[in-house]
């Protein structure tokens, strides 16, 4: 017996790296999945390439119109929510003395206002004892000059998981945060030099290697299953030891 048997999730952010890896591991645990995604072409490469029990929302977590949609079809297919995966993030480089206002609403807009109100518009279809996992960023707890407003948004998402656990508490909702450190996505594959890129972070990770998609989704689920209801308000941290070595 997988263990979400029986159980519907949404993840956020889907279409590609950590949030798909987490609707594969989903699925294969017996879950029923939506997946969202801005990119609707990377999103049906994504449905099709989990195949089974899973639904995919073409939408922007920034858009509160799409937040609805997404929503009321969960609604009306499913009627609630038991677990929800709030995966979607825009990261943008710029020091503070290059950074625009432009620039800072775009990255507040999706990765701190979009995961605020993704579970928000969730909290009508949430079933009690359900578990909220916020994805967040080593970087909250680190310094890299050139992403100052982005991981200031991710030190926000990971104080949300605080507060949240505390206010949902009493319905026996779980809300924690992972914060992955350097893990080897597609989105690395639009540097200049990827495999520089991909060689100087992985000289970075104490274990001598990047994560992978999978390793980060074994801990979203070790959060979503009902087996860990002991665990709540926690940031669990995969990062092969780069913030804690």
């Amino acid at each position: 017996m997988g263990k979400l048997n029986g159980k519907t999730a949404v993840i956020t952010g889907a279409s590609s790296g950590i949030g798909l890896a987490t609707a594969k591991t989903f699925v294969a645990e017996g879950a029923y999945v939506y997946i969202t995604g801005r990119r609707a072409e990377e999103l049906d490469k994504a449905q099709a390439e989990i195949g089974r029990n899973v639904m995919s929302v073409q939408g922007d977590i920034s858009s509160m119109e799409d937040l609805d949609r997404l929503w009321q079809q969960v609604k009306e297919e499913k009627g609630s929510v038991d677990v929800i995966v709030a995966n979607a993030a825009h990261g943008e480089q710029a020091t503070l003395a290059q950074a625009t206002p432009e620039h800072f609403d775009r990255v507040f807009s999706v990765t701190a206002r979009g995961t605020f109100f993704t579970v928000q518009k969730a909290l009508p279809l949430l079933n009690d004892n359900g578990s909220v996992i916020l994805i967040s960023s080593g970087g909250h707890m680190d310094s890299t000059p050139d992403y100052t407003a982005y991981y200031a948004a991710k030190a926000a998402v990971r104080s949300f998981s605080r507060t949240w656990a505390s206010e949902l508490k009493d319905r026996g909702i779980r809300v924690n945060t992972i914060s992955p450190g350097a893990i080897d996505t597609p989105a690395f594959d639009a540097a200049d030099d990827p495999e520089a890129l991909r060689t100087a972070m992985a000289a970075m990770v104490p274990v001598g290697r990047m994560g992978l998609p999978e390793e980060v989704a074994a801990a979203v689920l070790f959060l979503a299953a009902d087996d860990n209801r002991f665990t709540t308000g926690a940031d669990l941290v995969v990062d092969g030891g780069q913030t804690q070595l």
